[in-house]
């Protein structure tokens, strides 16, 4: 039985493994990891939490034992961005929609934290969340090469799906859409169709994963009608680096007819600097962008872009790691509907 003779905080008399937290300095679910042998703590932690315990003579009651395989009813997500680019990217706004869809009716939590790009900075919050046993699983978004996550939430005994493609395979179930490559493909066939030869493409941060694999897909397209491409550039997914990219490339005797651009704000900050030069959207320059973000029916002209369901891949997501944590009525296999080319207003034949 739990017990000591030091008064606990409750005034009862009892030792509690508040107590025992306070003498180790660490928080009672830290204590709780420590003495059910779970969770990843220096040595000289698991050294205090133990003889913090001996010296108040406190072990852990029956129902603290019964307690550790209590649901949060929570899910985490950590967004390893810089909360800027994050405010003025709807990328996750309509992803998280998705997953709220799906977590909200079964009275499921989503847990988010922003924790910007400072190397290590998303680890150490997927260990405060296992630490503090705040969340029943996670859902990472946007793998990157070398992406150490799933090693990590395998030790830190976290269940984790990934919405998008795996750096290498992996045991984390990964959720994405079938026939990824449809949607680019049909945009360069697209443009070819309308007379371009001079092709750019625009992608993201190299150490993203989805980056080098759309480029490729861009690339085998092109290849399959005979082309090479015209440039291939690289911008931040908010599009704050992009006008730079596109003023400098438009100024060259080679510029491009049209740009594919890897997401839909890069495209916007592309005919945004493209006007700027005095250069008109489609007549001067086609532009495609990708994700289909409501704000690109906004602009004029209308933008042509690949649309990719995201919210579909949020429901997809919550729903698999619903299914894991064995909640009932649950169809893990939901289908996502490929990327597809939606033309609008800003392609056109090349002047």
């Amino acid at each position: 039985m739990a017990g000591g003779t030091k008064p606990g905080r409750g005034g009862s008399g009892r030792t509690t493994i508040a107590d025992v937290a306070t003498l180790a300095g660490v928080s009672p679910s830290a204590v709780s990891k420590i003495v059910n042998g779970k969770g990843s703590f220096p040595e000289a932690t698991r050294e205090r939490v133990r003889r913090a315990a001996a010296q108040l003579n406190w072990t852990p009651s029956a129902a603290a034992v019964a307690l550790r395989g209590a649901r949060t009813r929570a899910i985490g997500m950590i967004a390893g961005r810089d909360p800027d680019l994050l405010n003025s990217d709807p990328y996750f706004t309509l992803l998280i929609a998705g997953i709220e869809s799906e977590l909200a009716p079964r009275d499921y939590g989503l847990l988010l934290h922003i924790v910007g790009e400072e190397p290590g900075a998303e680890e150490r919050a997927y260990r405060r969340l296992a630490d503090e046993r705040r969340v029943d699983a996670v859902i990472l978004t946007e793998s990157r090469v070398g992406d150490g996550r799933f090693a990590l939430l395998r030790t830190l005994g976290l269940p984790a799906v990934l919405v998008g493609t795996p750096w290498q395979p992996d045991p984390v179930p990964t959720v994405q859409a079938a026939g990824q490559e449809q949607g680019l493909t049909e945009a360069v066939d697209h443009l070819v169709a309308l007379g371009h030869r001079r092709i750019a493409y625009v992608g993201g941060p190299e150490d993203r994963v989805h980056t080098g694999y759309r480029r490729q897909v861009f690339l085998d397209a092109l290849r399959r009608r005979g082309l090479s491409p015209s440039h291939l550039l690289t911008s931040d997914f908010a599009g704050h680096t992009t006008g730079e990219v596109v003023t400098e490339v438009l100024g060259r005797e080679d510029a491009p007819t049209a740009i594919v651009f890897a997401g839909d704000m890069m495209a916007l900050a592309g005919v945004s600097a493209a006007r700027r030069l005095g250069v008109d959207v489609p007549g001067g320059l086609s532009v495609v962008g990708h994700d289909d973000l409501p704000v690109g029916r906004m602009l004029h002209p209308r933008l042509t872009t690949v649309r990719q369901d995201l919210a579909q891949l949020g429901r997809a997501a919550a729903l698999d790691l619903l299914g894991r944590l064995g909640e009932e009525g649950v169809d893990r296999e939901t289908v996502v509907a490929p990327p597809r080319l939606v033309v609008r207003e800003s392609t056109a034949p090349p002047p």
